[in-house]
């Protein structure tokens, strides 16, 4: 049909077939990746071949009920989504109208007469994802609450906590959870403002909203989080924190929870931890092949202090996971002490911080101490008793990984002696810093490659690519679709720089240097930096140019 409207040639469709026998996949999204026709093309010669009307689902009311009648799984599987019930026969948004296995099937679940309407993908896709990933169960249990009078004022303390246990609130709150969960987020912001209850994700490193809801639900919401982690619902005056674990789709999900006081009511956060969750092999975190040898030699070192640097969020206990997991064997007595403890390793024994009964990182270091272990990892360092027995501990055969929240590797050093740590126990024990930060990848969907001026990349010479060379780059990035929600990253890859502690830089670390000279130093005995390393994923087609900027622009000007 395509060949006799003029859109498709012979030998295009003889290519695409060639490109279907290798790949698979409809022959149609073929068309598409390789350019020759558009998914509108497609639509409007099937509507004016075969009579199929297009519908344009942003624009169309959806009934729920009918909706449920097709479990998400089998709208998933055949890329369709019901839209509304007449007459007995059932409106199908379908992305291949002419497949009949479709059809029969949905036949099939519903009982009813299918009437077939063709969509495009992106629409099918964004009204599934609407319809099934708890949005409009959210939605729902928003016009049930309104329906019920809304909520009580914030002083009727009885009614908060009866208004709290009522279904629609707790079905609310459940979906907000679930929505979070289903979509990789790994933190819940929900946030009072004058007017709007505003509910944000993060997701890949970047707060997006989901919905904003009546400020008035903000009380009865509020309520029933701070029941679910056992807090003080009628304190609302200081900040609270709290956990607690639910249960996703057969997912452990645990959850810490902070609440803070504003001007219009308490904000709440939620962080998410999967628990149970597979753990990455350092080769899967990000590192370059020879960051990644190097730090795989410094953990088979049997005593000394590695210590991993970067913000919040930024994966630093993953990188440590990852580490235990590839020297995890009968042969090792590893002890971990962590706040909280994120993943359940075998063969570990994991100890919980608890500063309520005086399980603290020191008080805890100290006992472990006594357990007879070859290596042990510190959650993280937060002070300089927890520093200095960490150091004490590296320097009395054992292999001691922690945490600390620096800006870069270098810094690590100035924040110990800050601390008041002394400098000749820092030389002694130190063996090497890696600083990280998370980068969003681009999405391997809708990936497109263009040229660049070698001069936006900054002139990095360590990237391998010089002026002399060539004047234009190739750099990638992520044209938007429905796998990534339109935004061209999916997923996270890590940046590492990994400083090694040579002879040089111990005899630095007496005259209590900043971190600039430590920079200075070790870039002379071939430091490479986070933008540096950055760089060097753009290149590889891994992530963007704006990433990095946006990452790194602080640190190494």
């Amino acid at each position: 049909m395509l060949i006799a409207e003029g859109l498709l040639s012979p030998a295009q469709l003889e290519q695409a077939l060639k490109e279907q026998r290798k790949r698979g996949g409809r022959v149609g999204s073929i068309f598409k990746t390789l350019g020759f026709v558009t998914e509108e093309d497609i639509i409007k010669v099937l509507g004016k071949q075969m009579g199929i009307p297009h519908m344009v689902l942003s624009n169309t009311l959806f009934d729920p009920e009918v909706v449920q009648k097709i479990p998400e799984a089998l709208a998933r599987r055949h890329r369709v989504i019901p839209v509304y019930k007449k007459d007995g026969a059932l409106t199908l948004a379908m992305v291949d109208p002419l497949n009949v296995f479709a059809i029969d099937d949905i036949k099939q679940e519903t009982g009813l007469e299918v009437v077939s309407v063709v969509s495009t993908e992106a629409d099918v896709d964004r009204a599934i994802e609407r319809y099934y990933s708890g949005t409009a169960t959210m939605e729902e249990a928003i016009r049930d609450i309104t329906a019920q009078g809304g909520v009580p004022k914030e002083n009727q303390q009885v009614s908060m906590e009866q208004m709290a246990k009522d279904t629609p609130v707790i079905k609310l709150v459940s979906s907000i959870i679930s929505k979070a969960v289903k979509e990789g987020a790994s933190d819940i912001h929900i946030e009072p403002e004058s007017e709007v209850l505003r509910i944000r994700f993060r997701i890949d490193g970047v707060i997006r909203e989901v919905m904003a809801p009546p400020r008035h639900l903000h009380a009865g919401v509020a309520s029933r989080i701070k029941i679910m982690a056992d807090l003080d619902i009628a304190e609302k005056r200081i900040p609270q924190d709290g956990r607690y674990q639910t249960k996703v789709e057969d997912k452990e999900v645990d959850i810490r929870l902070s609440t803070l006081p504003t001007l219009y009511g308490e904000k709440i956060v939620m962080r998410l931890l999967e628990k149970g969750g597979s753990l990455l092999r350092l080769e899967e975190l990000g590192f370059s092949p020879d960051t990644c040898n190097r730090f795989k030699k410094i953990v088979k070192r049997p005593y000394g202090l590695i210590l991993v640097t970067g913000p919040t969020g930024s994966g630093k206990t993953t990188t440590l996971y990852a580490a235990l997991n590839g020297m995890n064997a009968v042969e090792q007595n590893i002890v971990t002490i962590e706040d909280p403890v994120e993943y359940q390793l075998n063969r570990i024994s994991q100890v919980q911080v608890n500063p309520k009964v005086g399980v603290t990182f020191a008080n805890g270091l100290r006992s472990i101490l006594r357990q007879d272990p070859d290596v042990v990892m510190v959650g993280e360092i937060r002070d300089k008793e927890a520093a200095t027995i960490a150091i004490q501990a590296a320097l009395t055969g054992h292999l001691v990984m922690s945490t600390l929240h620096t800006n870069d590797a270098p810094g690590a050093i100035a924040r110990l002696v800050d601390m008041g740590v002394e400098p000749f126990l820092v030389a002694s024990s130190l063996l090497c810093v890696i600083g990280q930060r998370l980068v969003r990848a681009v999405c391997p969907q809708c990936k497109t490659s263009y040229r660049a001026p070698l001069s936006s990349m900054g002139g990095f010479k360590s990237t391998g690519v010089t002026m002399e060379d060539k004047n234009e780059i190739t750099l990638v990035k992520g044209k938007g679709c429905q796998e990534c929600r339109d935004t061209g990253y999916k997923g996270r890859l890590g940046l590492f720089e990994m400083m090694m502690i040579d002879d040089a830089i111990r005899s630095l670390i007496a005259t209590k240097p900043s971190s600039s000279q430590i920079r200075q130093v070790a870039s002379q005995q071939g430091f490479v930096g986070l933008r540096e390393e950055g760089f060097r994923k753009t290149l590889e087609g891994k992530t963007t140019l704006e990433e990095i900027l946006r990452v790194t622009q602080e640190l190494d000007e």
